[in-house]
């Protein structure tokens, strides 16, 4: 199946989930930005795609790349998001504050 991407904010960070020596699974949230109907989209990533999320926390907007799967268990269908790439925004500098010149009066 092709590659898809969706913005959005982070909305949670779960901790590692070990399912064996070979396999580990942490799975994240992202808010899209829709206003009238927004979507928590629930994603994870695998064993070493997990290194993703490190420098990103919970309210940062993201883009994240990703692949769906699915399969069938016991007569029954799943699906997963298997994210590989998850890419913060670009943060403005309207939050940092200004230099201040030396030759102020005060």
């Amino acid at each position: 199946m092709s590659d898809s991407t969706i913005k959005g904010a982070i909305k949670l960070i779960n901790p590692i989930k070990v399912i064996s020596d070979k396999f580990s699974v942490r799975e994240f949230v992202v808010t899209t930005p829709d206003a009238k109907y927004p979507q928590d989209i629930l994603f994870q990533t695998i064993n070493d795609k997990m290194d993703v999320l490190e420098s990103l926390g919970v309210g940062q907007q993201v883009e994240v790349s990703f692949n769906v799967r699915g399969r069938e268990f016991n007569g029954k269908y799943y699906n997963t998001l298997d994210a590989w790439k998850v890419q913060g925004e670009s943060t403005s500098t309207v939050n940092e504050p200004m230099p201040m010149p030396d030759d102020l009066p005060f």
